[in-house]
């Protein structure tokens, strides 16, 4: 697993900045106020902070910015970042200046002049969020700089005691980034459930179900997805006991397919090579799984993943075949590509019969159909539960993770009628990621609170985004996180 780049918390001294090495950055305000490191700086560097505040590319500045000045006079550093920032900020607006922060010192040494700026944990966050890079398979660089985050603070105990919980959260984000990085040949199933495992020595209880139990308990639908592949399809439980002892445990479950040729029903050539990104949900499961033992939620927390490939051979499950799930409900297969859902299923179905859940929670890449709809900002919600739902998408919106909930309706069930089985698979193009979670839906028990989050488009992009260099994202752990603070931890 990546691991975060140190953080220091140090003592807050202007007067150490002239012999300061590597970056130092210091904050100014969009109106151009300096606080006192600041004013150091620019005593040291000749007014060169003055200067570039009435220059005219200041008035241009957002609050967030950051402009560098390279090899200040009178100081060691060889760049002074120059950090625009009101003095009243939101949470999010200081994580996404800790991010720029951390994007423009590219791995060398940086050191922040906080000093006792309000937000300054939040800051931290966004800086750990962003000092991410997946270089596992890169040859290593002799030249690499080493790299170390200074966080200079009037009260730098205080701030490290804040922000303890808040770089659990960057652990938990970066162990999903990995998972969803890893190439299909280091992540097999096994390798999976190993890397889950581990997790025992930071506080979890681990099960893995193997294919022996798994066809004891009748997940027929989740073994035909795997059926095809030389790798062994397995379940891995996750149960973090933080809360009260008789306390209903909220069931997360992702879909974990380590990588999908669509089976079969193979997919198109061009972009398959993004498919090691398919188990994305399974993912997001296991790091929100670490963060919350790494902060030591008080909450009770399942985590379930179902880890399969989806692969063609002769024995991989056909277009038109009939397997019957571990509810007892049976499925005509018409596209072995629609296989995410039939992992969810008998995942679903076994968090239910055997957790009794307060609330379920599964995420999956589940349909092209979503990103069709929502683009790369935002991930579907689907849901039985209003109050569940909003909690979520409160909890998401706090946490800058875009989500938008999308309909459900008896309408859309009559697109997956079977001539031969209960059901079918897939319920044609129209209205694709929403008869996916009708299918998922027949799955959940009368009366039991359920949200299904497609992520599609969500857990792995093209482009860098505030928080994470392109590729996978981490999205969801934060969010997460959130609605297990807001409605499940104890007080």
């Amino acid at each position: 697993m990546s691991s975060l780049t140190p953080i220091r918390f140090a003592e807050y001294d202007p007067k150490a900045l002239s012999e300061m090495t590597g970056r130092v950055a210091v904050l100014v305000t969009p109106e151009g106020s300096m606080d006192q490191a600041a004013r150091s700086a620019n005593r040291l560097a000749k007014g060169a902070i003055a200067r570039l505040i009435d220059s005219e590319g200041f008035k241009k500045a957002k609050a967030g910015d950051v402009i560098s000045l390279g090899w200040p006079a009178g100081m060691k550093a060889e760049a002074l970042d120059v950090l625009v920032l009101p003095r009243k900020l939101t949470p999010v607006e200081a994580r996404k200046a800790g991010a720029s922060l951390v994007k423009g010192a590219a791995g060398k040494r940086l050191t922040v002049m906080a000093g006792s700026m309000n937000k300054a944990a939040d800051l931290t966050l966004g800086m750990a969020l962003r000092d991410y890079a997946f270089d596992n398979h890169k040859s290593p660089k002799d030249d690499k700089p080493e790299a170390e985050v200074v966080i200079a603070s009037k009260s730098p105990s205080n701030l490290e005691a804040a922000c303890a919980p808040l770089l659990a959260l960057a652990e938990g984000v970066h162990m999903t980034r990995d998972l969803v990085n890893e190439p299909a040949n280091v992540l097999t199933t096994t390798e999976f459930a190993r890397r889950i495992e581990e997790m025992t020595e930071i506080g979890l209880e681990v099960e893995i179900l193997e294919e022996a139990e798994l066809e004891k308990l009748g997940m027929r639908t989740l073994l035909s997805v795997g059926q095809g592949s030389d790798s062994p399809s397995k379940v891995a439980v996750m149960q973090w006991k933080g809360g009260a002892k008789d306390a209903a445990p909220l069931a997360l479950v992702g879909k974990g397919v380590v990588f999908d040729t669509g089976g079969i029903s193979l997919k198109p050539a061009a972009g398959m090579e993004e498919m090691t990104m398919d188990m994305g949900g399974a993912g997001v499961v296991a790091g929100t799984m670490r963060a919350l033992a790494l902060r030591k939620a008080k909450a009770n927390v399942v985590g379930l993943v179902g880890l399969v490939e989806n692969m063609p051979s002769g024995n991989a499950t056909r277009p038109g075949d009939v397997v019957k799930s571990m509810k007892g409900d049976t499925v005509e297969i018409i596209n072995t590509d629609a296989e995410g859902r039939l992992v969810l299923c008998d995942v679903l179905w076994y968090a239910q019969e055997r957790f009794k859940p307060a609330g379920v929670i599964d995420l999956a890449t589940l349909t092209g159909a979503i990103i069709i709809g929502l683009g790369h900002d935002n991930a579907g919600v689907f849901s039985n539960d209003d109050d569940l739902c909003n909690a979520f998408l409160k909890a998401a919106k706090a946490e800058d993770e875009g989500a938008w909930r999308m309909p459900l309706g008896k309408a859309y069930d009559e697109q997956l009628k079977s001539r031969i089985a209960d059901m079918k698979n897939v319920g044609g193009r129209p209205a694709g990621s929403i008869t996916a979670a009708q299918f998922l839906q027949r799955f959940i028990k009368d009366d039991m609170p359920w949200i299904h989050l497609d992520i599609a488009g969500v857990a792995s992009v093209s482009k860098d985004t505030d928080y994470a260099p392109k590729g996978a994202t981490g999205w969801g752990v934060l969010a997460l996180n959130r609605l297990v603070a807001d409605k499940f931890e104890a007080e």
